[in-house]
């Protein structure tokens, strides 16, 4: 199986180029303020434009306005919304750009309300009521499962080296998005850590062949 693969929480551009070199084939960026892996629009611009054309970048947002995601999607640049807060389906409904919704179902009934989003892709998040994400926190793989069987489903939540290759296995993803996973610190990535994440990775690929 040929997983999609971001590296979320960007806030550099050296952590961008080492993703995007070792083989990310998208990179996320939290516009979220209370994160403490938030950053600036501007600041995603200037990364954003060094990049490769044919890399995704997806902007990070927890229940912004829509005027204010309208604005940073024009000043960063970014081609993928990911709407991470307690978004319904009316306000996941944008033409410019690409969207994806993340959900944190509880239990098989929460799956349900996905039929009612017109989406790009679900983000599968961990979940915790204290937190809309980066909780490092696996969550409930045989649920994401299910959901993968009738949706275009990227798994996230607590994703590393050590446990990326049973998460794939037992999810069978669309795609999958790391983050603290691969960090020294919030907001820092660890280059060891990217190494081994896509040395599994594309053993994974290599034994589906």
């Amino acid at each position: 199986m040929q997983s999609f693969k971001k590296i979320c929480g960007i806030t550099n551009y050296d952590d961008a180029l080492a993703a995007a070199e070792l083989g990310a084939d998208a990179l996320g960026f939290i516009f979220y303020e209370k994160s403490p892996r938030y950053i600036a629009p501007e600041k995603a611009a200037q990364i954003i434009n060094q990049l490769p054309e044919n890399l995704l970048t997806v902007g990070v947002f927890v229940n912004h306005s829509r005027t204010d995601i309208n604005r940073i999607v024009r000043t960063s640049g970014i081609s993928v919304i990911q709407l991470h807060g307690n978004e319904q389906p009316v306000d996941c409904n944008y033409n410019s750009v690409k969207v994806w919704k993340a959900i944190r179902p509880v239990n098989v009934n929460d799956l349900e309300t996905l039929q009612s989003f017109n989406v790009d892709a679900f983000v599968f998040d961990t979940y915790d009521k204290n937190y809309y994400g980066g909780t490092g926190k696996t969550g409930n793989w045989k649920l994401a499962h299910q959901a993968a069987q009738n949706h275009k489903i990227i798994l996230s939540g607590g994703l590393t080296p050590d446990n990326i290759t049973g998460a794939i296995e037992t999810v069978q993803p669309a795609g999958i998005d790391v983050n603290s996973g691969v960090e020294s610190e919030p907001g820092k990535k660890d280059k060891r850590k990217l190494k081994k994440l896509f040395g599994i990775l594309q053993e994974i690929q290599r034994n589906d062949f």
